[in-house]
């Protein structure tokens, strides 16, 4: 290998270290949400603020954080959304001191800022840094490892915030104000372990910076406004597909911990004190609520995980638009046999959404891209705009469960996954336009 192969691959193995990270940190705010909804006596819909509170920032810092990647560059912007989201995790322990859930929310909309910012940097680069013919294999292993950080995030956040403190004060009959100090200090905990890693990890990324630069491609100048984008009817149709797909996807896996230990859906593995195994290979234990969470990473986000790489593969076979159709549908199908049913059945079909939302973000990226009549640049702009779907689907998923209805919640992401399927119906049908091609960012 030569030294310039070995620097670049160097750098590249340092910029997946970033997709990995807010892949753990996006997915560590599941099991965050019945934390706080236990120990703030909240509604689901001021829980699922969290989530609002989060992904909103991709509405705001978007934009922003593409100018700051012109003007700082690559390095010296990811250096700054990671001191950002070591901000960010330092906040907590003041918010839970002052049992301030508002402050909390501050403290992940900040979170949400930096991670935004560090995807508009961290996607290009990965693209770019080797051969341009292997730009779209490494973005995908790149997103696997994206991937990896979504199954351990909620598996490690559920062990530490769903354990003990108010989630065992119940069997065991305990203080609940000294259970619910617990179970504040377990998010401390969470956030500051967080935080430590940031930490490490800008420490690495300044080791590697040198050799990052010399292999980054030149920032772009590149300036397509969103406005023009609003003129394609191809862009919007597929910010309207990632608005409802992000949505439906934040929606399921917000929800899935406390769905899963409703008494009329507790599954087996739950109801054992001495934990069960699934698949023979994962065993779970801990309370009710610690062992959903780990479930919501071993099953649901694992799922998607595996979905992708099979994705991969059978992207090569067959038209992205087709099988975009048919796991939407098959997503769809799954959410009303949630709504109808109850017990293992609703439970393990709530987990095997996780494995049909795989391809969706990248195929409705890509396809859109590639019919829509606006430069490159601004219908990316727009499609990144609308993951704000992860802040406001949500809201209606938890007004509905605040309604008593938490099966039939499931209905809005149903609805949401139809939408994607006459995208994906309408798209099969529609002319490609010549653009240059771009790999679709990681989410």
């Amino acid at each position: 290998m030569t030294t310039s192969n070995r620097g670049s691959l160097i750098a590249f193995i340092s910029v997946t270290t970033l997709f990995f990270a807010w892949g753990f940190i996006t997915n560590l705010i599941d099991p965050l949400i019945p934390a706080v909804k236990e120990i703030f006596s909240l509604s689901y819909t001021e829980a699922f603020l969290t989530q609002f509170a989060f992904f909103i920032a991709y509405g705001i810092f978007s934009l922003p954080g593409g100018a700051l990647v012109q003007r700082a560059g690559y390095t010296r912007a990811i250096q700054l959304s990671l001191a950002a989201m070591v901000v960010a995790c330092l906040i907590f322990p003041a918010a839970t001191h002052l049992r301030l859930y508002e402050l909390v929310l501050v403290a992940l909309f900040i979170l949400g800022g930096g991670i935004t910012v560090l995807q508009v940097a961290a996607n290009p680069l990965a693209a770019a840094l080797g051969s341009q013919s292997g730009s779209h294999a490494r973005l995908v292993l790149s997103q696997a490892f994206n991937s990896l950080g979504t199954v351990l995030g909620p598996y490690l956040g559920s062990v530490v915030m769903l354990s003990g403190g108010l989630f065992a004060a119940a069997a065991a009959d305990a203080d609940v104000e000294a259970a619910r100090a617990a179970s504040l200090a377990k998010i401390d905990t969470s956030f500051l372990m967080v935080a430590v890693m940031i930490g490490l990890l800008m420490l690495f990324l300044w080791w590697a910076s040198r050799r990052i630069n010399e292999h980054a491609p030149p920032v772009t100048q590149e300036r397509g406004s969103v406005f023009d984008a609003l003129k394609s009817r191809w862009a919007l149709f597929g910010a309207l597909a990632i608005f409802v797909y992000v949505g439906a996807e934040v929606s399921i896996a917000s929800i899935m911990i406390n769905f899963l230990t409703q008494p009329d859906v507790l599954l087996p593995e739950l109801k054992n004190p001495e934990g069960t195994r699934v698949l023979g290979i994962f065993h779970f234990v801990g309370e009710p609520a610690e062992r959903a969470g780990k479930m919501l990473g071993w099953l649901y986000w694992f799922g998607a995980m595996v979905g992708r790489f099979a994705g991969s593969l059978l992207l090569t076979r067959i038209k992205a638009s087709k099988l975009l159709t048919v796991f939407a549908f098959v997503a769809a199908v799954l959410c009303f046999v949630v709504w109808q049913t109850s017990g293992a059945t609703a439970g393990y079909a709530a987990l095997s959404i996780g494995l049909f939302n795989s391809i969706m973000f990248p195929a409705i990226f890509t396809i859109t891209l590639e019919r829509s009549s606006a430069s490159t640049a601004s219908t990316s702009g727009l499609l990144c705009l609308a993951i704000v779907g992860g802040a406001l689907l949500p809201q209606v998923v938890a007004r509905v469960a605040d309604a008593g209805f938490l099966h039939g919640a499931y209905v809005v992401p149903a609805i949401a996954y139809l939408v994607i399927v006459l995208f994906a119906a309408r798209s099969a049908k529609a002319p490609i336009v010549a653009h240059s091609t771009v790999p679709a960012a990681a989410h």
